[in-house]
């Protein structure tokens, strides 16, 4: 176990939204009727419940979601929820050895070398994104959250599928109501909460990034959510380039006296989801 003082290092390093439990609103859906029980049957469909707000629901079988795999609305192929040059977005399994290759991805793109004992903390702070990671996937309803990840699609006309064994992307989204951002989307309750993309440097400007975002707004049209949001750095223009491209625009930014403590300013990025202008016929037939 890595001492107080590593473990305070490691938080620094790492996005805090990231980390920080308290920010993913998790429900237990064995006590609300909001969130329907795993039946024996998979099926897609509305949730009389929530028609009011225009919320759709997946409902997985136990063995699928035990899986950690979301049997309708992986894609139009049955395997991926989107496609992107070579690349195909799906959903995490929840295994230990794909969870380790998640945390792997992750590390590398937040973690900041030191002079000292790299590999040493490079390790601890891999114990600390499965840790978080381990939490979310425990603490949230499998319409709540997601770990979405990026690999060499498999080929679409074969007639056994598997999960490929190089995990190049990682993106999680999820449901959130925070007043900072629903100022924004007036007239929505919650919206889907994009974070913690990661690409292996690698395969760096090869689409993957913009893969793994088609992927969110193919799940923001699946869970049934109008808006997607996201946080970038202010000064990393890059990664808004990739995010405006793909429809996000900023809409309001941190205050200038946040860099008076060290930290850099971010831009909140709001993007209207396909869901907003798709009827719920279409959905269904995804």
């Amino acid at each position: 176990m890595a001492t107080s003082t590593s473990s305070s290092f490691l938080l620094k390093t790492f996005p805090q939204n990231f980390l920080q439990r308290s920010h993913f609103h998790c429900y237990n859906h064995t006590n609300s009727n909001l969130f329907p029980a795993p039946t024996s049957k998979c099926r897609f469909g509305l949730n009389m419940s929530k028609i009011q707000s225009s919320r759709l629901v997946v409902a997985a079988s136990s063995s699928a979601a035990a899986a950690g795999v979301v049997v309708v609305g992986q894609g139009q192929d049955g395997k991926y929820l989107a496609r992107e040059s070579r690349w195909g977005v799906r959903r995490m399994v929840k295994v230990r050895e794909e969870m380790r290759k998640v945390a792997h991805v992750q590390a590398e793109a937040f973690h900041t070398p030191v002079a000292l004992f790299d590999d040493l903390f490079f390790e601890f702070f891999k114990a600390e994104v499965i840790s978080a990671l381990s939490y979310r996937l425990l603490n949230s309803p499998p319409d709540r959250y997601a770990c979405l990840v990026a690999e060499a699609a498999a080929d679409e006309h074969s007639s056994s599928w598997e999960p490929q064994k190089e995990i190049v992307g990682v993106v999680d989204v999820t449901v959130q109501r925070d007043d900072d951002v629903l100022s924004h989307i007036q007239g929505e309750g919650e919206y889907l909460y994009v974070s913690g993309i990661a690409v292996l440097t690698k395969f760096r400007r090869q689409k993957v990034a913009t893969a793994l975002l088609k992927a969110c707004d193919m799940l923001s049209v699946l869970w049934g959510f109008s808006y997607l949001a996201l946080r970038a750095h202010e000064d990393d223009f890059g990664a808004r380039k990739l995010y405006a491209n793909t429809g996000y625009e900023v809409v309001s930014r941190d205050p200038v006296w946040i860099t008076l403590i060290g930290r850099r300013r971010r831009v909140l990025m709001v993007k209207r989801s396909p869901f907003s202008e798709t009827s719920h016929e279409q959905v269904e037939n995804l």
